[in-house]
């Protein structure tokens, strides 16, 4: 009986802590997920500042109250830097265009960046003196790149590419790493974030944009002066540069004469070896890699990583806590799809995420499905636009005559995908009987319904049009 009981009590523990992951469990059990219809979201407001702007999506909205999310784009300008931050949930970063350099400071670790001049024959005083600069690491970042950034590590981003720094950013408010409500929170270190200006086209949501305004500051603003010269060892005129009160430039600032850094020499060719061999090392072992070493970053755009291919529809792929171990930590994952024009992605769920799909390039017809067997979306999904799938919600996609490319953010680690149709699906797994008495149709179309489709999960589209294809894939 004692066996029975610390068994039972094991299972409950185990349980307990599976479920205690993501608070946002708590928000279905609140009745938030019932949603009686879901759209396809653009940007409620954005914030425009010296070296560009911030587009929010309004995440008092149903669909990201039920994934427990909220989404933003920067654009930020050629020379422009984003400042540093810190929020109060972990973040996934998707860059959709252009390349930069980023930075993330995590208390603790080591300042392996650095940069002197010293010989053997000057003395220590001239040593103290030629000394430059020394930082964490920096890393570079390209288009289709996904960043990964815990909570609470404040970063920052650069662009020092030739062309605009477009920046897709998912806060996942219902983590575990949240201790606060689920508001989003941006903690900023420098700057007056607040000067930013507010963008009337995006105005019609309301009041709900200036709650979300407010949470915009300078942390250093509230100290006194007197404190800030104490702990920084500067005097006062330093410190109250420190707090902002006189800077116009909002939170995306330009350095006139380009971000000068310490970074080694980075080409083309060791950019994908190096994606390969992992960012800041080898692949995890369990044992070497630590939250200084983490690899952070990995592409999604390379067709040669590609989880999923099909010459004729498309590929699928995906990055979860096997291929990038933070992301365990963070518990989250993203997944990056292209179909050709016309293809079709099986329907399917997953088991155990929400899925927030952004369209990046192209168009395609939608259509979600409820447990009451009600579709809760039917309609074309276009570039720039976000649409939430609830966990267990079925969803199928069929791309237009552009064809699609999306990335999805998923909140659980390790994302798991169930199909409808094709090879590995679950009317593939059921016996034909089974299948002719549940839809009171023959065994042999049974078997026709069963067996019809050959492909996995990117399906081609029929006639002509299925030939056509997106021409980055």
């Amino acid at each position: 009986m004692g066996k029975l009981f610390l068994s039972a009590l094991s299972l409950l523990l185990l349980f307990g802590s599976t479920f205690a992951v993501r608070s946002g469990t708590a928000s279905w059990q609140k009745g938030e997920c019932q949603i009686g219809n879901i759209n396809a979201q653009e940007p409620s407001y954005s914030i425009r500042a010296e070296a560009g702007e911030t587009q929010f999506w309004d995440f008092k909205n149903d669909e990201f109250q039920c994934a427990g999310v909220s989404i933003l784009r920067h654009r930020i300008q050629q020379r422009g830097l984003l400042l540093p931050v810190y929020h109060n949930s972990p973040v996934l970063v998707y860059v959709l265009k252009g390349r930069g350099i980023f930075g993330l400071m995590i208390s603790g670790c080591p300042e392996t960046y650095e940069s002197s001049q010293q010989s053997r024959e000057q003395s220590q005083e001239d040593r103290s003196r030629s000394f430059r600069d020394r930082h964490q690491k920096i890393g570079e970042s390209r288009q289709g790149d996904i960043v990964a950034i815990p909570a609470g590590a404040a970063h920052w981003a650069y662009n020092d590419g030739q062309e605009e720094l477009v920046l897709l950013v998912l806060h996942d408010d219902s983590n575990n790493a949240n201790q606060l409500d689920q508001n989003p929170r941006s903690f900023y270190l420098a700057g007056n974030p607040g000067r930013g200006q507010e963008q009337q086209p995006y105005r019609e949501h309301g009041s709900r944009h200036g709650e979300q305004q407010q949470q915009f500051g300078n942390i250093f603003r509230g100290f006194d002066v007197e404190t800030l010269a104490e702990v920084f060892g500067v005097d006062e005129e330093t410190a109250r540069k420190l707090q902002g009160h006189n800077d116009e430039r909002g939170h995306l600032i330009l350095v006139q004469r380009g971000l000068q850094v310490i970074r080694p020499p980075l080409r083309g060719e060791e950019y994908g070896r190096r994606e390969e061999e992992g960012y800041y090392g080898g692949r995890d072992n369990g044992i070497e890699e630590t939250i200084c070493s983490a690899k952070i970053r990995e592409n999604l755009d390379k067709a040669s990583r590609a989880d999923i291919y099909n010459p004729r529809a498309g590929r699928f792929s995906t990055v979860n806590s096997y291929s990038l171990p933070i992301l365990k930590f963070l518990q989250l994952s993203a997944a990056r799809g292209v179909l050709y024009r016309n293809a079709i992605m099986s329907p399917h769920w997953y088991a155990n995420a929400h899925s927030i799909i952004y369209v990046t390039r192209g168009d395609s017809r939608m259509q979600i499905v409820n447990h009451k067997g009600r579709a809760v979306f039917d309609g074309q999904v276009r570039e720039g636009q976000v649409v939430v799938v609830p966990q267990n919600y079925a969803v199928v996609k069929q791309a237009g005559e552009q064809g699609c490319e999306w990335v999805a953010f998923n909140t659980n680690d390790n994302a798991m995908i169930n199909t409808l149709s094709g090879r590995t699906s679950a009317i593939r797994g059921l016996p034909a009987d089974v299948i002719a008495s549940a839809y009171q149709i023959s065994r042999e179309e049974a078997e026709r319904l069963k067996f019809s489709r050959r492909e996995t999960f990117l399906f081609s589209g029929s006639g002509r049009s299925s030939r056509g294809r997106v021409a980055s894939a």
